[in-house]
């Protein structure tokens, strides 16, 4: 069977630029000239061994932050190769990291495996100043400039007993590092975020020694997403997408907010589901199926992991998102629809602040985004939610659950139409 699926001619020639955390080269980043040009200036210092400014890259996910940084710093590397300046890129995501001290710990490691040289301190056991100064050592003695992109960094929020969350204090640390004599190699700190409003929850020390240049990344629109798949539309044989195909993917990922790389997902899956068929081409049908397939196996697979209280929140927040115009969910609408499903069900029930924690722990799952809101001075602020797949569909498969099937969907929407005509 092997062998015969080897002989069959496939329609995908090559599957890497299906992957959106590929790293393209420029010519093929749409849509982004003012963005891709001012992050080429701010870094480029690197290329006459001086130090570039810190940046905070903030916008919605998909709209090409990682890619840009990457792309910039690969071109960075090889030009300063060439002129025996020693240039590292240290990257992590910060989605998984729950610490100060496990983050530094990633910082060391891929510090270490983009020189080539080992670790010498444990991951755990060792006090987090240890970690810092293990940092320290294998940048100052295997680099000249060095730059730090911290992906996701809002997510790294770590103890709740501390007074600043831990992404402020790894930003203060690295930038007041950079300023003294902790580290001799030029530094500089590329933070990426899907929180617009991140930098408020930075502490004024950190704020004062980071000062970062902003860039600003938006939603891309259908045409934008189009160009973006007709530059990688290559990795397909030549002659096997219909003309369809590509509007079609770029309308779907237009509709939740404009995410490049569910448009570039969707060509993917398309293209996969045509092959396994032994299809000849790449077809409207199959795009319209690959939406289907990667909304509701990314919904169920979230949702088949998650606690009761988790399914409870989300499913208060996404009514509520269903019945706005813009798709939008209040925290403060959103807790009292949760209060009156945990009351429908006979439920724990929770305070709001533990809803809001629950809920921003599902942005792990890039299942939802939120931004901080206020609406003036009598309103007071609130988290806005937002969801990266129709509404519709994750109520569809929360229901699923039985003890949230036996819920009156009725009744749940009288509760929030209630409760957005209250807030008018």
């Amino acid at each position: 069977m092997l062998l015969e699926f080897d002989d069959q001619k496939g329609l995908i020639r090559e599957r890497s630029l299906l992957d959106p955390n590929y790293i393209v080269k420029e010519d093929r980043i749409v849509g982004r000239d003012r963005q891709l040009q001012e992050v080429t200036k701010m870094l480029r210092v690197a290329l006459g061994d001086n130090r570039p400014p810190n940046l905070f890259l903030y916008g919605p996910s998909g709209t090409g932050k990682s890619l840009i940084t990457k792309a910039v710093c690969k071109n960075i590397s090889r030009i300063c190769r060439s002129r025996d300046i020693r240039f590292g890129t240290i990257e992590v995501n910060c989605q998984d990291l729950d610490t100060l001290g496990v983050a530094v710990y990633e910082l060391a490691s891929c510090a270490a495996e983009e020189a080539g040289v080992s670790v010498e301190v444990p991951k755990h056991g060792v006090a987090t100043k240890e970690k810092w100064d293990e940092l320290y050592r294998i940048v100052n003695e295997n680099f000249d400039s060095v730059v730090f992109v911290l992906d996701e960094l809002d997510m790294l929020v770590g103890r709740r007993d501390k007074q600043d969350p831990a992404f402020s204090r790894l930003l203060y640390q690295l930038s007041r590092a950079g300023a003294s004599d902790d580290l001799t190699a030029y530094i500089s700190v590329v933070a990426i975020s899907n929180d617009t409003k991140m930098m408020e929850s930075v502490g004024s020390r950190a704020l004062s020694s980071f000062t970062p240049e902003d860039v600003h990344f938006d939603d891309y629109d259908a045409n934008q997403l189009q160009a973006i798949l007709r530059r990688r539309q290559d990795a397909f044989y030549e002659g096997v997408l219909d003309d369809d195909v590509i509007p079609l993917a770029a309308a779907f990922a237009a509709q939740t907010h404009g995410d490049a790389r569910k448009a570039i997902d969707l060509m993917r899956v398309a293209g996969e589901l045509a092959e396994r068929e032994g299809n000849e081409r790449v077809r409207e049908k199959h795009v319209r199926r690959a939406q289907d397939k990667v909304e509701k196996n990314r919904v169920l697979e979230v949702i088949r992991g998650i606690s009761t209280q988790k399914k409870l929140c989300l499913y208060a927040t996404a009514t509520v998102a269903a019945e706005t115009d813009d798709g939008t969910a209040r925290s403060t609408i959103g807790y009292r629809v949760y209060q009156f499903l945990t009351d429908s069900i006979d439920a724990d029930q929770y305070h709001q602040e533990t809803y809001v924690n629950k809920m921003k722990e599902l942005t792990t799952y890039s299942l939802v985004d939120f931004e901080r809101r206020s609406h003036g001075p009598s309103s007071g602020m609130f988290l806005e939610f937002r969801f990266g797949e129709r509404p519709d569909t994750i109520l569809e498969t929360l229901r699923e659950d039985s003890r949230l099937e036996s819920v009156s969907s009725e009744e749940v929407q009288s509760v929030v139409r209630a409760q957005l005509h209250n807030t008018k």
